[in-house]
C-alpha cells in the first residue's frame, strides 16, 4: 500500500458543514476518512455514505459493544452502507458475532484494544487487572482468534502486536502526532514514520491536520514522512 491509502484522516470536527470543508481542501490527497461519535450523531452517518458513494474510503469507528445479537444486526446495516472499516470493542463474543454477520462482505472488522488516552492508571480505576501493554495483546490474539480483520492500538504497542497478528492483519494507530504537535488528551503516541516502522499498517491523523491552519499542507507533510520510511 502507498501512503495515501495507509492514512486515515479523522474527521473529528461538530458538524457535516465543517467535515465537508476540510474533505474539499484535501482533495484527491487524500483517499480514506475516519467518522467517529461526534460526527456521527451531527448528521455524520449520511454523510459518510456520500464519500462512498464518491469512491472514498470510511473507517465508521462506532466502537461497538452489546449482546451479540444487537452487535450482528448493527454490522449488517454497516456493511450495506459501504463501509470499509469498522471498530467494535475486542471482547471475544461481540467480535464473534460481527466476524460472522460481515461474512461475505468487504468490511474490515476491527478490535479495539485499550483506548490511547487511557494508560496503567486508568485501567487500573476501571477494574482492569493487566497494564495496558499485557491487555492489548490479550485482545489482539483473541481478536486474531475470532477472525477479525485488524486491530486497533498505540503505536508504541503495533510492533509487539504485529508479532501477535502476523502480516495479514491491519494494525491501525490512531495517536499519531507529527514531532513537536501538541499531544491533546492522548497520552500513548507517536510520530508518523515511527508509527509505520512499528508495524502499523494505517495511521489516523485527526487534530494535526483538521485543525491546521492549512490542512492539505498538514496532510502532504505527513504523506512524505510516510513515503519517506515506506
Amino acid at each position: 500500500m502507498s501512503a495515501k491509502d495507509r492514512l486515515i484522516v479523522g474527521l473529528d470536527v461538530p458538524n457535516v458543514q465543517e467535515a465537508d470543508r476540510i474533505v474539499a481542501k484535501l482533495g484527491a490527497t487524500v483517499s480514506f476518512y475516519k467518522i467517529g461519535y461526534q460526527l456521527a450523531f451531527a448528521g455524520g452517518l449520511e454523510f459518510a455514505r456520500e464519500l462512498a458513494r464518491d469512491g472514498k474510503k470510511v473507517f465508521l469507528d462506532m466502537k461497538l459493544l452489546d449482546i451479540d445479537n444487537t452487535v450482528a444486526s448493527a454490522v449488517e446495516n454497516i456493511a450495506k452502507m459501504g463501509m470499509s472499516m469498522l471498530t467494535l470493542h475486542a471482547y471475544p463474543k461481540a467480535m464473534r458475532a460481527a466476524v460472522e454477520a460481515a461474512r461475505g462482505s468487504d468490511l474490515c472488522l476491527l478490535g479495539v484494544t485499550v483506548l490511547t488516552s487511557m494508560d496503567e492508571a486508568d485501567l487500573i480505576e476501571a477494574g482492569y487487572e493487566y497494564d495496558p501493554h499485557t491487555l492489548v495483546l490479550r485482545r489482539a490474539e483473541q481478536a486474531r482468534r475470532a477472525g477479525m480483520g485488524g486491530i486497533v492500538c498505540s503505536a508504541e504497542e503495533a510492533k509487539a502486536v504485529r508479532k501477535v497478528v502476523g502480516p495479514e492483519l491491519a494494525v491501525v494507530t490512531p495517536g499519531i502526532r507529527p514531532a513537536g504537535a501538541d499531544k491533546g488528551d492522548q497520552k500513548r503516541v507517536m510520530t508518523p514514520a515511527d508509527a509505520i516502522r512499528a508495524g502499523a499498517s494505517h495511521l489516523v491523523v485527526a487534530r494535526p491536520i483538521v485543525k491546521a491552519s492549512e490542512p492539505l499542507a498538514a496532510a502532504k507533510a505527513i504523506l512524505a514522512e510516510m513515503d519517506a520510511v515506506l
